[in-house]
């Protein structure tokens, strides 16, 4: 039969062994959390960079095709004063 002295002794395993396993469910749990965490962090990061990127990408494309639009029609407005004009009779 068990004494007391056993049962306080399964009682005292039972409590470590509950101790032990709460504490690594909890730094599992927390692992995990962190992870998904980072990477949920990592998508945001990652689409706003992205949609900057793409802003500023956009505002140098506008820039760079109004300065070449600018200049074609600078160039045919300066050939049509060159160009001779009819003579009218």
């Amino acid at each position: 039969m068990d004494g007391p002295t056993d049962r306080q002794a399964d009682r005292q395993t039972d409590r470590q062994t509950d101790r032990q396993t709460d504490r690594q469910t909890d730094r599992q749990t927390d692992r995990q959390t962190d992870r998904q965490t980072d990477r949920q962090t990592d998508r945001q990061t990652d689409r706003q960079t992205d949609r900057q990127t793409d802003r500023q990408t956009d505002r140098q494309t506008d820039r760079q095709t109004d300065r070449q639009t600018d200049r074609q029609a600078d160039r045919q407005t300066c050939l049509s004063f060159l160009r001779p004009r009819p003579k009218v009779k």
